[in-house]
């Protein structure tokens, strides 16, 4: 690879930032490396910069990971993103596959897999970390069981997901740098669109689909 690899890394925490762009600038194929630590500010700077890889967290402040990359690709429908999260959980997957991302790496990875997994979607391949199983085509909506989840918005989906853990609204609204209403209005939002009226109802649901 001739052509050097200009990379737009999103995430919230700036330490895990500086390590990842360490880890990327040892290698003489990546250029500039631009930080981002909400998802406004990666869809900004994806059009300002035009970079040839985005590395995407999906648990950010604002709009998160998920809708950045909706609305990503809803400009460039060739851009070319790389989720890197924590969320190892098959649906997960499928979301930001969904959603346009061509790549799913998880932060338990190896070092090298990461910037593996940058050349791969430079040279304008996929990349699914091996340890994630089958998971569905980008251009695949939910299907079977797990469908009527599609009518919750991507930040109500990581709500829901938190809330099914057994999240209180208090513990959400810090793990996703969010108002403690916001997250209580996504809470009934979520039982509304799933027709349930409890936190049990919503974790036995989630457990039923295999989404936990």
């Amino acid at each position: 690879m001739n052509q050097s690899i200009n990379v737009l890394l999103a995430d919230d925490h700036a330490v895990v930032r500086t390590g990842y762009r360490l880890l990327l600038s040892q290698s003489e194929n990546i250029g500039r490396v631009t930080e981002a630590q909400t998802g406004e500010q990666a869809c900004r700077y994806y059009q300002d910069q035009q970079p040839d890889v985005v590395v995407m967290d999906l648990s950010m402040p604002g709009i998160g990971g998920l809708d950045a990359i909706r609305r990503i690709c809803a400009k460039d429908s060739a851009a070319n993103i790389l989720v890197f999260s924590i969320h190892d959980e098959l649906v997960y997957v499928n979301r930001a596959l969904q959603a346009g991302a061509r790549g799913y790496i998880t932060k338990r990875s190896a070092p090298d897999i990461l910037v593996d997994a940058v050349f791969h979607l430079a040279a304008g391949s996929t990349y699914i970390e091996a340890r994630i199983d089958h998971p569905m085509p980008r251009q695949s909506g939910m299907t079977g069981a797990a469908g009527g989840f599609n009518s919750l918005s991507a930040r109500e989906f990581d709500v829901f997901i938190l809330l099914a853990k057994g999240l209180t609204t208090k513990q959400i609204s810090d793990e996703l740098h969010l108002g403690y209403k916001t997250v209580a209005n996504y809470n009934t939002s979520i039982k509304r669109k799933l027709d349930v009226n409890t936190s049990a109802e919503l974790a036995r649901l989630a457990y039923e689909k295999g989404l936990i």
